[in-house]
């Protein structure tokens, strides 16, 4: 929640801000102080955030690094689900193996994979139907270090095995679906009459989903086999925003207002 917090808010602003402002915007968030001490303090042993005190009181600024996290999840969080694009019938496949005593290496691997979109149908092979991705997958394996270990190739399914089953093995998406369902429940209709209920909604949405980048391959619709829901949750998601985002930036200055000036 804190980081979404700091990508909405924070980031954009390009400024500092006070541990008051910051357990003010999580308590209307309903996190309890101690948490949201506990993940301030958890964020900036990760890198992220760095401190300064002034007194008996502390300002928090991104790191570079946070800041080059917080904008690259930006982009793929607003850009994500944006366009259709017809499928050329193309699969780009990766060929990795890694022992299963590297599991911090295959954790790297599979959360840098999975932000891409791609699928693990078997074990050492990574699979996804967008082929322009090639060179975001050679970074991460450059990256890694796995160069000497990995083999990728492009190009269209032979007609051997089924499509579909490929699929439901290197993707859950009858829960991605079960997700998008449950995401428009919540938010599809919801009203913010207010700009702290503007700011809640916001956040919550936002929190919500920032997790289908990771879960949803954004299949193209030759794949699919009924009206997936995953563009109807992207334009609610994007309408929703449109609608909250100046009552709940509003919302933000105030709180921030209220803690006083910086230096």
């Amino acid at each position: 929640m804190l980081l979404t917090v700091l990508g909405e808010f924070v980031h954009p602003r390009h400024t500092s801000v006070w541990t008051a402002t910051l357990l003010q915007a999580m308590a209307a968030l309903g996190v309890e102080e101690k948490s949201a001490r506990q993940a301030l303090t958890r964020t900036a042993s990760e890198g992220l955030l760095t401190s300064t005190r002034h007194g008996r009181r502390v300002l928090w600024e991104l790191t570079p690094q946070g800041a080059d996290l917080l904008e690259e999840g930006t982009r793929r969080i607003y850009g994500f689900m944006r366009e259709r694009h017809p499928w050329d019938g193309r699969w780009l496949v990766l060929s990795v193996p890694i022992p299963e005593t590297q599991r911090q290496l295959r954790h790297r691997l599979r959360t840098r994979l999975t932000w891409l979109g791609l699928g693990s149908p078997t074990s050492g092979i990574w699979v996804s139907p967008d082929a322009t991705k090639g060179q975001e997958v050679h970074a991460v394996i450059r990256d890694l270090g796995l160069d000497e270990h990995a083999f990728a190739w492009v190009g269209p399914a032979s007609g051997i095995g089924d499509e579909s089953r490929l699929l439901a093995d290197a993707w859950d998406l009858a829960d991605v679906e079960e997700r998008y369902l449950a995401f428009l429940a919540d938010f599809e209709d919801r009203q913010a009459r207010t700009p702290g209920e503007a700011f809640a909604a916001q956040v919550q949405m936002v929190q919500e989903w920032r997790r289908f980048p990771f879960l949803d391959p954004d299949l193209p619709g030759e794949l699919l086999d009924h009206d997936w829901p995953g563009p109807r949750a992207a334009s609610a998601f994007h309408d929703r925003h449109a609608r909250w985002h100046r009552q709940a930036q509003a919302e933000w200055d105030r709180m921030d207002a209220a803690a006083g000036p910086r230096g």
